[in-house]
């Protein structure tokens, strides 16, 4: 674990408030932050872990578990949600039990006018998606059936 984080802790050192881009590069790097990399950036920060831990917890975007084959956002902002994003999020999320796809709620992806909106691995962004037209999307994917 210290081989791999050792990179991001020197693009970093001496930077102020370097804690949240130490754990997006760690993030963009593993997929996630796993608990063990918590005790090492606490000690390269003069932190204590539970600030670390704290920091993790608090921010939705940081995941603590290594994510499926693709991550799929779905908008559970009110625009969003006034369109039937939380059955589009009910339903993703069932469907993703059977394959290899993480769901991860987002508060906003900046299409409110045409929601319920979702995004497929940080590119693909689409909108007024339906439970139907979520099936056809991860029928493309191929990995959750």
């Amino acid at each position: 674990m210290i081989t791999t984080l050792q990179p991001i802790f020197a693009r970093h050192q001496g930077q102020a408030g370097s804690l949240l881009p130490i754990l997006h590069d760690i993030q963009h790097e593993l997929g996630y932050v796993p608990e063990e990399a918590v005790p090492l950036v606490a000690q390269e920060l003069n932190l204590s872990r539970a600030e670390v831990h704290g920091v993790i917890t608090y921010y939705s975007h940081f995941r603590r578990t290594p994510p499926g084959k693709h991550v799929v956002q779905v908008c559970c902002a009110e625009a969003c949600q006034a369109n039937g994003s939380e059955a589009l999020a009910a339903h993703a999320a069932k469907r993703a039990q059977k394959g290899d796809v993480t769901i991860e709620p987002v508060y906003c992806l900046g299409l409110c006018s045409i929601g319920p909106n979702i995004q497929i691995d940080e590119s693909e962004l689409h909108a007024q998606v339906t439970q139907k037209k979520f099936d056809a999307l991860m029928d493309e994917l191929g990995d959750a059936k």
